[in-house]
C-alpha cells in the first residue's frame, strides 16, 4: 500500500504538459493496462437537489416532492439509487429537506452537502442528517489558486472538519474535487490513506467521491494519471486501501464522457456512480440518472456472484 505523505511542492511540469492554458488538454497514454474488475454491486447516487440546482433556479415544494418521488420510483425495490444530496444553506433548502424527509422513503436516503468548514458542519447537525458530502478540493489549481493555501495546510483543514463529523457520528463523503487535474500520488492517495486510517479508528465508513469536475476523465486503454479512469479507480483501491463500496464516481459532461466514464468506473471496481435527473448540472451537466440505470441493467450480467469487493 502506498504510504508516503503529502508532497507540499506542486509539480508545474505535470500541469503544464497535460493542461496548457491556451490549448486543448493533452491525452497521455502509457499507464499499464488493467484487467476489468467489475464492482460486485453497482449503485447510483443522486445530486439533482444539489448539482442539478446549480443548472437552474430554486425548486418549488411541489416540484421537489415530484422529483423525490420519481427518484424513489426509479430506485426500485432494491434501492438502486442509494442517496440524494441537498444544499443546507438557506431556509428554503432546509424546508425542502424536511418536506422530502416527511415522505418516509427508504431510498434514496437524504444527505447533505457542505464546504469543509465547522460552520457548515453545524448545518448538518441541526438538520439531523447522518451523512454529508464535504467538498475537499484536491487539484493544485484549487488548492493554491482558488483556496490560496498549500497542500499540507488544506489537508489539515479538511481533516479537522472530517474528525469533527466523525465525533458526531456523521458519515463524511469526501468529494475529491477536480481529481482529473490533481497530483494523484503527491496528494490524493496519501490523503485518502489518512481517511482510511480515520475509518479504522472511528469504525465509521468514510466515503470518497472521485469528482471529475471538468469532465476530463478518459477511458482509453493505458490512459495515464490523472485523467485515466481505470488508473484512478485502481490507485484508490490498491494503493490507498479504499474498499470499492466506499468509492463513488461523480462525472461532469464537458467533453461528453460523463456516462462512459461512470460506467468505466463501475467496470474497474468503483461501486457508486453519481448522476442527476435529466443530466442537469453545472455547465454542461452530469451523467443522467436515467442513462445510468439503463447502463447498469446492461452491465449486470458481467458481475459474478462470487466476485470479491
Amino acid at each position: 500500500m502506498h504510504r508516503t505523505g503529502i508532497c507540499d511542492s506542486p509539480r508545474p511540469n505535470l500541469l503544464r504538459d497535460i493542461f496548457p492554458y491556451s490549448e486543448v488538454p493533452r491525452i497521455k497514454l502509457g499507464h499499464p493496462q488493467l484487467p476489468l474488475t467489475p464492482a460486485r454491486e453497482m449503485f447510483i447516487t443522486d445530486s439533482t437537489f444539489r448539482e442539478g440546482r446549480q443548472a437552474g433556479g430554486p425548486l418549488l415544494p411541489d416540484e421537489a416532492l415530484g422529483l423525490f418521488d420519481l427518484l424513489r420510483s426509479l430506485s426500485g425495490p432494491e434501492g438502486v439509487i442509494r442517496d440524494t444530496e441537498f444544499f443546507l444553506y438557506t431556509e428554503r433548502d432546509r424546508r425542502l429537506v424536511d418536506l422530502c424527509r416527511s415522505r418516509g422513503h427508504d431510498y434514496p436516503r437524504i444527505t447533505g452537502w457542505i464546504r469543509a468548514s465547522e460552520k457548515d458542519l453545524r448545518l448538518v447537525v441541526e438538520a439531523g442528517l447522518s451523512e454529508t458530502g464535504i467538498l475537499t478540493s484536491v487539484s493544485d489549481y484549487h488548492i493554491y489558486l482558488k483556496l490560496g493555501s498549500t497542500r499540507k495546510a488544506i489537508a489539515d483543514r479538511y481533516l479537522r472538519v472530517i474528525r469533527k463529523a466523525l465525533d458526531k457520528g456523521i458519515v463524511p463523503r469526501c468529494g475529491f474535487e477536480d481529481i482529473t487535474r490533481a497530483d494523484v500520488y503527491g496528494f490524493c492517495i496519501p490523503f485518502a490513506a489518512e481517511l482510511m486510517r480515520l475509518r479504522e479508528q472511528s469504525g465509521i465508513d468514510l466515503k470518497i467521491r472521485l469528482s471529475d469536475t471538468l469532465g476530463l476523465g478518459l477511458t482509453y486503454p493505458g490512459a495515464s494519471l490523472p485523467r485515466g479512469v481505470p488508473a484512478l479507480v485502481r490507485a484508490f483501491i490498491q494503493d490507498a486501501g479504499v474498499p470499492g463500496h466506499l468509492l463513488e464516481w461523480h462525472g461532469h459532461n464537458d467533453f461528453h464522457q460523463a456516462l462512459t466514464n461512470s460506467a468505466t468506473a463501475w467496470l474497474y471496481g468503483c461501486h457508486g456512480a453519481s448522476g442527476t435527473l435529466g443530466g442537469l448540472g453545472e455547465r454542461t451537466g452530469n451523467a443522467s440518472i436515467e442513462a445510468l440505470l439503463v447502463e447498469r441493467a446492461a452491465l449486470k450480467d458481467l458481475v459474478p456472484a462470487e466476485r470479491p469487493a
